[in-house]
């Protein structure tokens, strides 16, 4: 099988997994991210089979999803791309950027070692933050039974991947937990360009929640 058939067959796989999914983790995340990680990866000249591929492949089963697994997308995209008859080397390069592509906690370094790593990171990043980043963060805290913010419940900088995992914190930390915190976490000069745009709106929009939250116009 060639490359564009494995590419093409395994957005199709993705996009019958996800569709309607309602935490933020759909297909249409997964889209964006792929589309995001072509624009990085051309002007960064990486290798493009692995980064879409990687792409396509890094939500295929989250650990928020898999009882905390963090090996169970790794595992699902091997078992994948060998049923499509994928070489070795292009799979095992997926699944090492599949394990080390999520966030992990404040403390804790989730640094790529490849370009095509960096790449998908940064794309996965960028769709945290922005815009549609607080729409997702308010779409999963919804889904997890989360409080949208309560003003008693500090932000914790987690050092450790148990405790980022185990948090119950309200969504509005999150942005203190996570999303405030990419913008300086990116890799390639596209993504730090993009980020600090939507790490602004971010801010500005946390600004306008607080004087909401107090009832001021």
């Amino acid at each position: 099988m060639d490359k564009r058939k494995i590419i093409q067959k395994t957005a199709d796989h993705i996009k019958g997994k996800l569709t309607g999914e309602s935490s933020g983790h759909d297909w249409w995340h997964v889209y964006r991210v792929w589309s995001t990680a072509i624009h990085i990866g051309k002007k960064e000249k990486a290798d493009m089979f692995i980064v879409e591929l990687a792409a396509l492949l890094h939500d295929i089963a989250d650990w928020k999803f898999h009882g905390g697994d963090a090996s169970a997308g790794s595992r699902a995209a091997r078992e994948w791309l060998l049923s499509l008859g994928a070489d070795e080397g292009s799979i095992s390069h997926v699944c090492d950027i599949i394990d080390g592509v999520s966030y992990k906690g404040a403390g804790v370094k989730t640094q790529m070692t490849t370009k095509e790593g960096m790449v998908v990171q940064d794309a996965d990043r960028l769709d945290a933050m922005g815009a549609i980043g607080i729409a997702r963060a308010f779409a999963y805290g919804g889904s997890a039974n989360r409080e949208m913010y309560s003003p008693g419940v500090k932000a914790e900088a987690h050092q450790t991947f148990e405790q980022y995992k185990s948090s119950r914190g309200t969504t509005v930390n999150h942005f203190y937990e996570k999303l405030l915190l990419l913008k300086d976490r990116m890799n390639t000069a596209t993504g730090k360009r993009i980020a600090e745009k939507r790490h602004r709106y971010m801010e500005q929009y946390l600004k306008r929640f607080y004087k909401e939250w107090e009832g001021k116009d």
